[in-house]
C-alpha cells in the first residue's frame, strides 16, 4: 500500500469508527498497511503515520479503551476535524466579490475569493462543477462588478441587450443571481417586460447598467444555476458527459476536485472511469493534462482532439 493511501486510509477508518480502535484493530482492518511481521517495526511505522497527520493539523487523539487504562485506542473527534459550513448573506458576498476585483494588480485575494465564493449556497455566484471560474478583463469586469452590486442591493437595472441572432433591446431586470457556465457569465433575474425569470450573457450587454430603483427579491429557495440552459457542447442531454479514465494513484484526489463526478466502472488493473460534466473542451482538457499520465480521455472525440492538440504543442514548442 502507498504511504498516501494508507494516511488517507488510516484517517477515513478513524473518522467512520464509533469508539477509538486500538493499534490491533486498525492493523486488521487495514490489510496491506501494517502487516510486517515484526509487531514492534509495524507500530514504529503506524506511529510516525500518526505524526504525520498530526503534522498537518488531523487531530488523532489517544484515549483509554478501558476504565483500568491497561489499552490505548486512537480516535479523531468529527467537531474538531471537520470544518463548520461558512455561510454568507447576499451583501457579505457581494463585498468580497466587488472587493477583490477592485483590489489593485495583486491577484491573490481575488483567487482566493473567487475559488470561497463559487457556488455558495444562496450568493451571487453560481456554476455546474467545481472547476471554478475565471475572472474576464475588459468592459466585461465592470459589467461584473456593477451586476453584483445590484444583486446584494436589491437594485432593478436597465440595459442593451444583443441576442446571438444580433437583435437589439433594452431590458428591465430585478437581478437575482451571476452563474458561470459554457465559458460565460449569465445575470440571472426577473425580466419586469415578459414577466418570467430571464439568463442574460453578460458579454452581450451593449450598455452601462443603469439603476431604476429597488428591485424585487428572488423566491425563497431560489437557485440561478438552474435558470441557465447548458452550451451547445452539452445540448442538456444526459448521455452528453466526458468519460476519463484515471490511475489508481489519483482517483481518489481527482473525485474532490470536480462537483457531479460519477464513478461508472473499477477496471481490473485498478483504473477507474468516470464521468463528468463536459463543459468546454478546453476547461476539461486543461483539468486532464494537470494529472499526466494518469489520466486518460476516453469520451467525447471532441475532447480527446483537444488534448491530443495541446500534447503536440507541448511536444513541438508551437
Amino acid at each position: 500500500m502507498q504511504p498516501l493511501e494508507r494516511l488517507v486510509n488510516l484517517v477515513a477508518l478513524l473518522l467512520e469508527s464509533r469508539r477509538p480502535m486500538t493499534f490491533e484493530e486498525i492493523r486488521e482492518r487495514m490489510p496491506g498497511a501494517y502487516e510486517q511481521a515484526d509487531l514492534d517495526t509495524a507500530k514504529r511505522m503506524f506511529e510516525r503515520d500518526k505524526d504525520i497527520l498530526r503534522d498537518i493539523g488531523i487531530p488523532i487523539d489517544v484515549v483509554p479503551t478501558d476504565v483500568w487504562d491497561a489499552e490505548q485506542g486512537y480516535t479523531i473527534h468529527k467537531d474538531e476535524y471537520y470544518v463548520p459550513e461558512i455561510t454568507f448573506t447576499a451583501e457579505e458576498i457581494s463585498a468580497l466579490f466587488v472587493a477583490a476585483r477592485t483590489a489593485g494588480q495583486d491577484t491573490s485575494a481575488e483567487e482566493a475569493v473567487r475559488k470561497l465564493l463559487y457556488g455558495a449556497e444562496g450568493g451571487i455566484l453560481a456554476g455546474p462543477t467545481g472547476v471554478p471560474p475565471s475572472l474576464e478583463g475588459g468592459p466585461l469586469d465592470g459589467r461584473l462588478t456593477a451586476v453584483a452590486e445590484a444583486i446584494a442591493e436589491r437594485r432593478r437595472v436597465r440595459f442593451d441587450y444583443r441576442t446571438a441572432r444580433g437583435e437589439g433591446s433594452e431590458r428591465h431586470v430585478d437581478p437575482y443571481g451571476l452563474v458561470f457556465r459554457g465559458g460565460h457569465w449569465y445575470l440571472v433575474g426577473m425580466d419586469q417586460d415578459r414577466n418570467e425569470v430571464r439568463a442574460f450573457r453578460v458579454s452581450r450587454v451593449a450598455s452601462d447598467l443603469a439603476d431604476e430603483g429597488e428591485g424585487g427579491s428572488p423566491p425563497q429557495g431560489f437557485r440561478a444555476s438552474d435558470h441557465v440552459q447548458p452550451g451547445p457542447w452539452l445540448r442538456g442531454e444526459p448521455h452528453d458527459r466526458a468519460r476519463v479514465a484515471l490511475s489508481p494513484e489519483i482517483a481518489w484526489l481527482a473525485a474532490q476536485s470536480l462537483i457531479g463526478m460519477e464513478t461508472l466502472a473499477t477496471r481490473e488493473d485498478g483504473w477507474v472511469e468516470v464521468a463528468l460534466p463536459a463543459g468546454e473542451p478546453a476547461w476539461i482538457a486543461s483539468w486532464v493534462l494537470s494529472y499526466g499520465p494518469d489520466a486518460e480521455v476516453l469520451e467525447p472525440p471532441a475532447l480527446r482532439d483537444e488534448v491530443l492538440r495541446r500534447l503536440e504543442t507541448m511536444i513541438t514548442g508551437g
